[in-house]
């Protein structure tokens, strides 16, 4: 098992975190993992990526140019990272500020409306963990159990009374996966 993939988003949106959490929840099953960030300059606001790979064997490099899973959180990465799912891969995007969606027949293409289940929410920096669970109900790689270890390893020790939290939206995010219909 295999899984590699790219987190794409505005700065600010918690697409390192995201990345971060996968990171050490793969850990926490002994899986081989790989995380390697990219984001310009001003950061918040500005664009910004994670290439995560998860995997049973060794990983011989964390440079990636093809994506078994790609998640696009704004149109500009949708444009730029979509065309780089392999096929027979899954494609997920917020459908926030999103106009236009591939109309790709070789992958899997899902939709999760995250921005507005955060507002319902009344806290947006639940929205990541919204799109992990997301992911983590497209492609099981990792148990819900590690997923909170990675939390609370990932987390500093004075923000783990908002664990049970993100827990909630991890789950709530699973729910909210539609396969896109074009």
């Amino acid at each position: 098992m295999t899984y590699e993939i790219v987190i794409a988003g505005f700065g600010g949106q918690g697409v390192l975190s995201m990345g971060k959490i996968l990171a050490y929840s793969g850990l926490m099953e002994d899986k081989e993992v790989s995380w390697m960030p990219s984001y310009g300059p001003e950061q918040r606001g500005g664009t910004s990526n994670v290439t995560v790979i998860v995997s049973d064997d060794a990983v011989s490099s964390p440079v990636v140019n093809d994506y078994d899973i790609v998640v696009a959180l704004n149109q500009p990465s949708l444009d730029k990272f979509a065309p780089r799912v392999k096929p027979g891969g899954v494609l997920i995007y917020d459908t926030n500020g999103i106009h236009h969606v591939p109309g790709r027949t070789d992958i899997e293409i899902y939709e999760v409306d995250a921005t507005e289940e955060a507002n319902r929410m009344g806290n947006q920096k639940v929205f990541n963990m919204l799109i992990l669970g997301a992911l983590l109900s497209a492609r099981p790689m990792l148990s819900i159990n590690s997923v909170q270890k990675g939390l609370m390893k990932s987390l500093p020790e004075r923000h783990h009374k908002l664990i049970p939290m993100n827990m909630e939206a991890l789950a709530k995010g699973a729910e909210l996966l539609k396969r896109h219909e074009p």
